[in-house]
């Protein structure tokens, strides 16, 4: 990830603008300050780390942008302009990097709904991309939704969709889980799992669970298919027994079936002469339910001047655990006039992080959470909480 290291920062007068970046305003701490900024319309957080003899600038996180160029310039710009004495650094710009990539990488699922339409494929964990891309160049008429949790799978995809002129594709930075949750009923096709993490030693960290195959079934047409492919035969034995917790699943299964195309992580198992296994799942019943999403308004969070006095003054990590949520108090940063909350929260194996902006009003410093029902069970805590200190 792109980064450096300066001995030294300039003072930090915001709003700047230099280049295409802007530096609007800044939130600290003891340890860390956060400046938000916007490239185009992509907005995050640079992070700089407070250290004894050095500053440690890199992108924040939880809001970093999946446009790796967009974040570049902006570590370029902030050195060049706030920052003395660089240590060391890691800012090497790629010609072909792709900078434009928001009609492919989503920012929001509001955004992603509005996009839904006709035949709808998803790929769970697409790497570099190579099935995602196959399949979509063989259905023109589909949509292929690709959901991956990291930035340079998402951007180096997003280049390969864009070169390659396909307009079938849409990508989204999101854990499958959380996203799946929040997805319309009966709406999708078919499902891929390719060789996700086994996680042999930590099985509580996969994709696939009860509560996963639930929500795969729920969001599934009645015909739709679930496809898992993996070298490990745990995974796949563990995925097999869960979809048989269904009344009458019908599957498929298959042992080293050839493909029209195969990942550069099949190919390593093949020459390792490794066994690859198939499970496809489909005719869920009676999991078919409408999805009722509800909006949590931050601007109902607003607490009492003395309370935000109080919580500047006093503020600790805390972590609450409810019955089928949690809510942690990660962080508080302060702004010239206003307080900025870094929380997480939500179901245990769906957890997000947002940053909460406590100025003359309330508000999501970026996107608002999906509104799953242990989010907004989180956050009506976190209202409790607040107006407690």
């Amino acid at each position: 990830m792109p980064n450096f290291k300066a001995k030294k920062l300039k003072k930090l007068a915001f709003p700047f603008e230099a280049n295409g970046v802007c530096f609007l305003w800044k939130a600290e701490n003891e340890k860390i300050i956060l400046v938000f900024t916007r490239v185009g319309n992509e907005s995050f957080f640079l992070q700089i780390t407070k250290a004894k003899n050095e500053f440690v600038v890199k992108a924040d996180k939880h809001s970093k942008t999946s446009n790796i160029t967009a974040l570049q310039k902006a570590l370029q710009s902030f050195k060049d302009n706030f920052c003395d004495g660089i240590i060391n650094q890691a800012l090497a710009f790629k010609k072909t990097a792709l900078l434009d990539n928001s009609n492919i990488i989503v920012k929001s699922f509001e955004e992603l709904l509005a996009k839904l339409q006709g035949k709808i494929y998803i790929e769970i964990g697409f790497g570099s991309g190579r099935h995602l891309l196959f399949i979509a160049k063989q259905n023109p008429d589909i949509l292929m939704i690709g959901i991956e949790i990291y930035s340079p799978s998402l951007s180096q995809v997003a280049k390969l969709v864009k070169l390659q002129g396909l307009e079938n594709i849409l990508l989204i930075q999101s854990d499958a889980r959380l996203l799946l949750s929040v997805l319309p009923s009966n709406s999708v096709e078919k499902i891929f799992l390719h060789f996700p993490v086994p996680w042999e030693k930590k099985p509580h960290r996969r994709v696939m669970g009860f509560e996963f195959a639930k929500e795969c079934a729920r969001v599934l047409k009645r015909s739709g298919k679930f496809e898992l492919r993996t070298d490990s035969v745990e995974y796949f034995d563990f995925t097999l027994k869960t979809f048989l917790e269904f009344d009458k699943p019908k599957l498929s299964i298959q042992k080293n079936k050839n493909l029209d195309v195969s990942s550069k992580y099949e190919d390593r198992w093949k020459k390792e002469k490794r066994d690859i296994y198939d499970l496809i799942a489909w005719n869920f019943c009676g999991l078919k339910q409408d999805l009722l999403l509800k909006a949590f308004k931050p601007q109902e969070m607003a607490i009492t001047k003395e309370a935000l006095a109080n919580l500047a003054k006093n503020f600790t990590q805390y972590t609450f655990k409810g019955e089928d949520f949690f809510l942690h108090l990660e962080g508080l940063y302060k702004t010239d006039n206003a307080l900025v909350l870094k929380i997480a929260f939500g179901a245990f194996n769906k957890a997000q992080h947002s940053y909460l902006l406590f100025g003359e009003a309330v508000d999501f410093v970026f996107k608002e959470p999906f509104w799953i029902e242990e989010n907004i069970k989180a956050l009506e805590k976190l209202k409790e909480i607040l107006n407690d200190f």
